[in-house]
């Protein structure tokens, strides 16, 4: 418990001034985690069968120009299609240079495809939020994070009904019922008081539930990836908490699944 408090410390310590300061030391914050994260996805890969050198070189220059090239302001992303054919090229053609599958297979190009572009865009989509609006970044980060913590705590006093044992034994129905209550109520007076009191309550209150939920099932997800190649956390880069993944999965659900409402509020 100990290591958890520390390492909980130690990380709000260094992300909360570069939320609040935002701008190049955010993006500049946002693109190591992002870096992180793609190293903690390739390792796990590598529980199985590691990709060549080549490959995941390949993927970390396309993380970096993904996170980094100049994005606008705008109420919507938008990828180039012109990095979007090279990734596929970029990964896809060398399956035919690798005469053994135990080296490279079809299927290994499929799996770093669909992890770079699933955190590249999610880790995007932090910079333009944050760009356009401090605020919105906090009401995106509290559904979540508030979430988590009373589903814990709901699971711990009332819990009962697993949900999903064979993907996360700790987690029950009366827990994803409290924290999706006390994350929707939360984030909510959060954004009716702070950012839009005229925002209609009722699409607000389906928002919030949906994400809620959302990054809780983000969450399942993560867990079922780490079953999959039977390890129990991404890393030990913060000990009590495992790895960047492993604090970032229901978060980068959330920020997704905004996508579907970021023209509405």
């Amino acid at each position: 418990m100990k290591k958890r408090v520390i390492s909980a410390v130690i990380a709000l310590a260094i992300v909360i001034p570069l939320i609040c300061i935002g701008g190049v030391p955010f993006n500049i914050g946002v693109y190591a985690i992002s870096m992180i994260a793609l190293k903690e996805f390739l390792d796990m890969k590598a529980v199985k069968k590691p990709l060549p050198i080549f490959i995941q070189l390949i993927a970390y220059i396309f993380m970096t120009l993904i996170i980094l090239v100049d994005k606008k302001v705008e109420m919507f992303f938008t990828l180039d299609y012109r990095i979007l054919t090279s990734l596929f090229m970029a990964f896809l053609l060398p399956t035919i240079f690798y005469h053994e599958r135990t080296k490279y297979s079809i299927n290994d190009s499929f799996y770093t495809i669909g992890g770079l572009l699933f955190l590249s865009i999610s880790m995007s989509l932090l910079i333009i939020i944050r760009d356009i609006s401090l605020e919105l970044l906090v009401f995106l980060l509290l559904i979540p994070m508030i979430t988590d913590i009373f589903a814990y705590v709901g699971g711990m006093l009332i819990g009962k009904h697993k949900l999903l044992e064979e993907i996360s034994p700790k987690k029950t129905i009366e827990g994803m019922v409290v924290g999706t209550l006390m994350g929707v109520f939360v984030s909510a007076m959060y954004y009716h008081t702070v950012i839009d009191v005229e925002f209609s309550k009722f699409w607000l209150l389906v928002i919030c539930t949906f994400l809620s939920v959302l990054g809780q099932l983000g969450d399942l997800v993560f867990s079922a990836i780490k079953r999959h190649f039977g390890k129990k956390d991404f890393s030990n880069l913060m000990p009590g908490h495992g790895g960047i993944l492993d604090r970032l999965d229901s978060i980068i659900f959330v920020i997704l699944g905004f996508m579907f409402f970021i023209g509405l509020m």
